[in-house]
This record gives C-alpha cells, structure tokens and sequence, in this order.
C-alpha cells in the first residue's frame, strides 16, 4: 500500500513508506538508516511528513517540550507546502536540507535553517513564508493521521510502512552502515512480518550520534 501519487513500482522493488517530522532527531538516525539500505534491498521509498506537534497537542508533556512545538510546526509546514505546490519528489531533498543543518549541523535558528535549506533545493527564498502559514495544514494533518492511523496512538516518528505493514522506529543510535543496515532491516522487516508482533524495546542510554 502506497500513499496517493506514488507511481507503481517495478516488480522486485519493495515499497517503504516513511513518515518524519523534520526536528526529530530519532526521525533523522533512522531516515539515513533507510538511505543506506535502500539501494541494497531495491527499496522504493515514498516520503511523508508527520508532526511531533499535533502529535502532542492534546497530550500532557512538559513545558519545555511544548516551546519546542511552534519550531517544529514551521518546518512541518514549510514541507507540506512544498509537496502540495512542487510535488512528491520535492519532500526528501528539503528534508534532507532541513535536516542537515537541524541535528548535525546543530541549528536552533529556524529562519536561517528554512532559508538555507530553501536556497539548496532550488526554492525561492519568499517561500518561507509558508512556514508561517496554515494554508496546507489539512493535508499536512491528513498525512500525519494516515500514519496514526497504521500503528495507534502510543508511538513518535519515524513511522515506516513495509509491504502494507507499519511500525514505529526502529529507534537507533548512531546509524548503522554497510552489512550491519542490512541485517537490521532484515530483521526488523521479519519481525513485522508477523502479524501478532506488536512491541520490543529497552530504555535509551545514549543520544543521537550523528555522522
């Protein structure tokens, strides 16, 4: 199963459905986890966005966590916009521009994030201005819920569908590269295979290791 606007893939080809939201740095680790694996398992990977704030915004978190949310909601919304005015294949270079200046990079400053990333993809420096806007909130909202809607309430980004079947996570640090991503995915792939399996995890002791 495929989100709409996805092309058929060739036979062979696995297709992957992965939801982030920009500022998640677990989001992130997995996210290059799925770019290393993807050229090795012929994996077809459509890319959506979800929200850590309306994730969270009937939810009793921390105030601290809260001031975080209208960050992440302007990147959430500058890639919804881009998608709905420049199409699908738009999504993962401008997260991929988001992202490299928000967790390596290290950036908290969200106009100078939005504009760089704009500047790399090509995009003209007023769309910015999206960022601010909730002209595209119901299909950002219909995207992040379509996710919700494959693997309950319980979870956080990333969520990753495989062949009609969607898990949260996996949740790793730092990302595993070279035969050692391969055999992750080819076990986390089994294990979702299987219908019955709902749940395996342990407490984090470190955070996200970035390249």
């Amino acid at each position: 199963m495929t989100s709409e606007n996805t092309a058929p893939v060739a036979a062979g080809t696995t297709a992957v459905e992965f939801w982030f939201d920009p500022s998640c740095p677990w989001a992130w680790m997995t996210s290059r986890w799925v770019d290393e694996v993807a050229p090795h398992r012929d994996l077809d990977v459509t890319w959506n966005i979800m929200s850590l704030a309306v994730l969270n915004e009937d939810k009793d978190v921390s105030e601290s966590y809260r001031a975080f949310f209208p960050r992440a909601l302007r990147y959430t919304r500058l890639v919804a916009a881009a998608k709905e005015l420049h199409g699908q294949q738009i999504v993962k270079p401008l997260y991929d521009a988001l992202g490299t200046r928000i967790h390596p990079g290290g950036s908290t400053d969200s106009d100078a994030v939005i504009a760089g990333a704009l500047e790399e993809v090509g995009l003209p420096a007023d769309f910015a201005r999206y960022a601010d806007s909730d002209e595209y909130d119901e299909p950002m909202r219909a995207s992040h819920f379509a996710a919700i809607e494959r693997v309950g309430n319980d979870v956080g980004t990333p969520v990753i569908a495989v062949n009609g079947t969607a898990f949260f996570g996996p949740v790793i640090s730092p990302t595993p590269r070279g035969e050692q991503a391969l055999t992750l995915w080819d076990g986390v792939v089994a294990a979702a295979s299987f219908d019955g399996f709902f749940e395996l995890k342990r407490s984090r002791t470190r955070d996200p290791q970035f390249d």
